[in-house]
Parts: structure tokens; sequence; C-alpha cells
């Protein structure tokens, strides 16, 4: 029990912080009260079955005969509509040339839900290779994953280098990490026993997981919102983050929350040393912290590593500009066939 209490009154105290920072200085102009953060909804889309029977919902913007498929996966307790200002700016810069494929994955967004023993990252990766199968078979790719959505990228690396090898001419990891994330960053902020119990209780005792449910998330939301901006936001941007939140079930967050802690992607780095990268990454991230992206890029000599200062979790919602020049850079050096980055270190923000 005192650990519990520890770990909630760390919790009450990252959210206060964060609360407390945000009402410093002017309020914040509500920029993004106009901003339809639904729009994607009429996109073109269809649903992939997974090779486990989930379906997963996808969307697509640009010419199916497009010479590039960029593919975004979205991290944990979002959705596709994550990616709104990339799909919105991209599209207008990109045009023609390039097909973007968004999907939520599974137990997350319009995607079905899932037992405890279908949340793990490995089975993320393989979700990735499904839908590339279905809506994108032939043609140069382009990766890009944040947060959890990163974890996928790598799993489903090391799970299919030769087709990596052949198809994918760049890769994005935001936000991320290959391994180690049970001692640092979310992992050590949600040391909790209400969160144990309730992961036990979903495995061994179903009948017993609504009375935890309150309990639970509200150990994990608050953690969530506090570190998904490290800046003043729009309070209609605020409150959609919220949402994506809200609207995962707690299910999910638990049962993805080990799978966090436990995944070990190192492997899937050396398959994409000669390709196209970019790690990106806030530097008032307490999710993922950034020396994880600096990890990322030490192992990937050709990498471009952008530092995003003051930007929290949340880095394509709170910085789009930034986070765009970077995707549309990566996309050109893909496209030229330029593996290395110049400068292969950049700091913006």
């Amino acid at each position: 029990m005192a650990g519990g209490a520890a770990s909630i009154a760390a919790v009450a105290a990252v959210a206060g912080i964060t609360a407390v920072r945000r009402r410093v200085g002017p309020p914040v102009p509500d920029a993004g009260r106009r901003e339809d953060f639904e729009s994607m909804e009429f996109d073109r889309g269809c649903v992939v079955a997974s090779g486990d029977g989930v379906p997963l919902a996808v969307r697509e913007v640009g010419p199916l005969e497009a010479p590039l498929t960029v593919v975004f996966v979205h991290g944990y307790c979002l959705r596709m509509e994550c990616w709104h200002y990339q799909r919105r700016e991209l599209a207008r810069r990109w045009g023609d040339d390039v097909r973007m494929v968004f999907y939520d994955q599974r137990g997350h967004g319009r995607s079905g839900d899932v037992s405890p023993d279908e949340c793990d990252i490995a089975r993320l990766g393989i979700d990735l290779a499904d839908v590339i199968r279905a809506v994108a078979p032939r043609g140069p790719l382009v990766l890009v994953g944040h947060s959890m959505g990163g974890m996928s990228v790598l799993a489903a690396t090391r799970q299919f280098p030769d087709a990596v090898a052949e198809r994918v001419v760049g890769v994005a990891l935001m936000s991320t990490t290959a391994a180690g994330l049970a001692r640092t960053g979310l992992g050590r902020n949600l040391q909790n026993p209400a969160v144990d119990a309730f992961r036990l209780a979903v495995r061994t005792a179903p009948g017993a997981v609504q009375f935890g449910r309150g309990v639970v998330r509200g150990v994990i939301a608050p953690v969530l919102r506090a570190a998904s901006f490290g800046t003043a936001v729009s309070p209609a941007l605020e409150a959609f983050a919220e949402q994506m939140i809200h609207d995962t079930s707690v299910v999910t967050m638990v049962n993805f929350l080990q799978a966090l802690e436990l995944h070990d992607e190192l492997e899937a780095l050396p398959v994409i040393a000669d390709t196209a990268t970019l790690v990106l990454c806030g530097d008032d991230d307490w999710v993922i912290p950034f020396d994880k992206s600096e990890q990322l890029a030490d192992a990937l000599p050709h990498a471009e590593m952008v530092r995003v200062r003051r930007a929290g979790h949340l880095v394509q919602l709170e910085f789009p500009d930034e986070v765009n020049d970077a995707l549309d850079r990566l996309v050109q050096r893909a496209r030229d066939g330029r593996v290395r980055a110049e400068p292969t270190r950049r700091t913006v923000g």
C-alpha cells in the first residue's frame, strides 16, 4: 500500500506541476477551436482483418498508384487522428506523389478489442505487416511510428527483415524506444499496486474487472495527460488529446502497459542501419525520455536526430510544423536514395 500511495502522490505531483506551468503567463488563444480533429472519418477507408481475426480500421489519402506509400502508426492510448496535422499538411506538400496510410492499432480507436494475451508488441508488428499486405502490397514504403507505434515498426522489422530490406526506403521513429521502458519514463511512473492488481484480475477474474476500472484509470490517465504537452497549447487541442486517452479502454491501457515495459526490439536496428531514418523526440517527454531517442540515434549512424525543444510526448500535435518538416526531409531523402542525413543532428522548436 505504501508503494501505491507514493505512486499516486507522484502522479498528482506531475499533474499539478503541469497545470501550474500552463497557467503561468497570458491565456493561450484557442487556435484549435476550428480544427476538425475527426476529419479522417471522411477519408477513403477499409477494415483489414489481422492474422488472428482482429478488425483494424484503415484510412488512406492519395492515389493508389502513387510511387511511394507512407504508413503512419500511432502510439499508446491514441488513435490515427493523432496524425491530424500531418495528414492535412503533408497531403498538400506531397500531392499525388505519395499515398498516406493510417490505421488504428488493435484495442484502440475503431479497431477491435483484444484479450490480454493479444496485447504484445510482437503482435503489433504482425498487424502492421498485415495492413501493408492488404493495402500496399507493392512499391517502396516509408514507415512512421510514434511511441508504441515506433515499437510496432521495429517489431515488424525484426520479424520480417527480408521484406523490410526489399521495400522499406525510410523509417521515422518518434518519441519511442527499442527497449527498456520498465525502469524509466512511463514504466517507472506507473509502478503501482492498483495497476498490477487490475492486470491480474483481467487474466484470472474477469468478472471483478469492472470494480477496478475507475481506480486504474485514475492512476494511468493523469500521467498521460500531464506528459502530453511540454508547453501551453490551445484548449481545443488539449481536450482532443484527453478525449483520445479517455476513449481507450482500461483493459487496453493496462495490458499494453506491460507490453511497453517488457518489449525488446534491439535486433531490428541493424536491419535499418543502412536505410534513411529519422529519430525525433521532445526534450520534455516524460513518457519516453529523450535519452532513449539519443540511444536510437547512436545505433543508427545515418539517421537525422531531431530534438524538439520543450515538446512533450505528443510532439506531432504540439509542434506540427517542425515534425512535418522533418518527415518531409526524410521522404525526400528516401525518394532520392540518400541514406545519410546532413546534418545528422538538429534542434528545433
